[in-house]
């Protein structure tokens, strides 16, 4: 099939990439003409494994292929999908500005029969204002459907995620668009769920909402077991074995991050107080979120006593690992709230450094590799579990500590195996080894 990826971003690299892989002719658009000049040229803008290999591979077989020309994307083109970002606004609302700009696009060159499918994260109810937007726009009476197909990548592992998903969710309003959808589908050989437009933009808020809501809720759990001397790890193991609950999800640490779900829940609490219904449960998952990096830092304090002229080692800066993405990272507050005490701060991370900007690099030195985070500094903070924190040699680690201690906020190690080693370890919500 003919597809136009609009947006080329996070959701739309990847989509576009995943679809020409599957063996359709696909042009990711963009207005952003400094992205689209680096796409050309094999730069990807985007740290993703496997991504750079995918898009590499489909523009030599000419499946894929990057424009600044929006019209003629839209022209050229049996399925768009809107990938352009949806921003948070200060009152929590997701902004639309640029699915109504791309809509009225849609209208001005539609040239014959299109299925026009919400791909980014939007609140309940924007397919019906696309079809408005385009009706009101569109003046030769082409007739055009519009879709929900919600994404369910994970950073890190989303390229996994598209070839091999646990569902794929279709909202439609005719057969006609269905058909086209579940054709295009077909060779993932996936649960297809079709549903009306407005359910299918309900799941993805519901879905996000939800596993935020899990870790949370571990969160808050491991600040109990802290208080009682009980481990996190040995509750989330017991809790998780259960099948009505499930063992994803139950990690404590110092919260998430990243643009999605912090995003995705602020909008679907203010989606829910327009709609009339006071989301409690969701805000309380939020304010959990945000005191998690208050409980680290205390944990900080309880051990260095007075942070002033400290020198703090920070492994992990990205939100999660393998990504470098840094919106939201939980890493950036831990840095701001620990310089305000006048701590001297030594970061690394394998892939985000060059996107920290100017205001938090102040007063915060980067690192060739872990090791040198390490040298000379009063304790050693983990912020992100990345694979190569857990090859770490300890006896060389420890050596280059001013004083052997390790607070981990996503409780990489094993706490008896980092004692034996001659470490004071601090974990989350691992009471009973401290």
């Amino acid at each position: 099939m003919h597809i136009s990826i609009i947006g080329s971003g996070y959701v739309g690299l990847v989509t576009g990439a995943c679809f020409a892989e599957l063996g359709n002719i696909v042009t990711c658009a963009d207005n952003d003409t400094k992205k689209i000049s680096e796409l050309k040229r094999g730069a990807i803008p985007i740290y993703e494994p496997g991504l750079k290999e995918l898009i590499f591979a489909n523009t030599r077989k000419k499946r894929l292929k990057f424009t600044t020309d929006i019209g003629g994307a839209v022209k050229s083109a049996e399925i768009i999908f809107l990938a352009v970002g949806t921003p948070a606004l200060e009152n929590g609302d997701a902004d639309l500005t640029g699915i109504e700009h791309v809509a009225r696009n849609i209208a001005i060159n539609m040239n014959s029969y299109k299925v026009i499918v919400e791909k980014s994260t939007v609140p309940v109810e924007t397919g019906k204002w696309v079809k408005h937007t385009i009706e009101t726009y569109h003046k030769r009476g082409i007739k055009f459907d519009v879709a929900s197909n919600p994404e369910f990548l994970k950073e890190g592992r989303a390229i996994n995620d598209f070839m091999h998903p646990d569902r794929i969710v279709i909202g439609v309003e005719s057969k006609k668009a269905r058909d086209t959808l579940v054709n295009l589908y077909k060779p993932l050989n996936a649960p297809i769920v079709v549903t009306d437009i407005k359910s299918a933009e309900l799941i993805k808020h519901a879905s996000n909402s939800f596993l935020a809501t899990k870790i949370s809720f571990i969160n808050a759990l491991a600040r109990i077991c802290d208080k009682v001397g009980a481990d996190i790890t040995e509750v989330a193991m017991g809790m998780g074995l259960d099948k009505r609950i499930g063992r994803a999800f139950l990690n404590a640490g110092i919260g998430y991050g990243g643009s999605c779900f912090p995003k995705d829940l602020d909008a679907f609490i203010t989606i829910s107080e327009k709609l009339g219904y006071n989301f409690e449960l969701l805000k309380a998952v939020r304010d959990i979120n945000e005191t998690q990096k208050d409980f680290f830092l205390e944990k900080i304090k309880e051990k260095l006593w007075i942070l002033k002229d400290k020198t703090i080692g920070i492994l992990g800066l990205s939100f999660k690992p393998d990504t470098d993405d840094i919106r939201n990272a939980p890493s950036i507050a831990i840095i701001e709230a620990l310089k305000a005490e006048g701590a001297k701060i030594k970061a690394y991370d394998p892939c985000c450094m060059a996107k920290i900007n100017k205001e938090v690099r102040k007063g915060l030195k980067f690192c060739k590799d872990a090791y040198e985070a390490c040298r000379g500094s009063d304790c050693l903070l983990i912020v992100t579990e990345w694979d190569e924190f857990k090859e770490l040699d300890f006896a060389k680690v420890k050596k280059l500590l001013k004083r052997p201690l390790i607070i981990d906020g996503r409780n990489v190690y094993d706490p008896q195996v980092m004692k034996k080693s001659g470490f004071n370890y601090i974990g989350i919500g691992r009471g009973k080894h401290e």
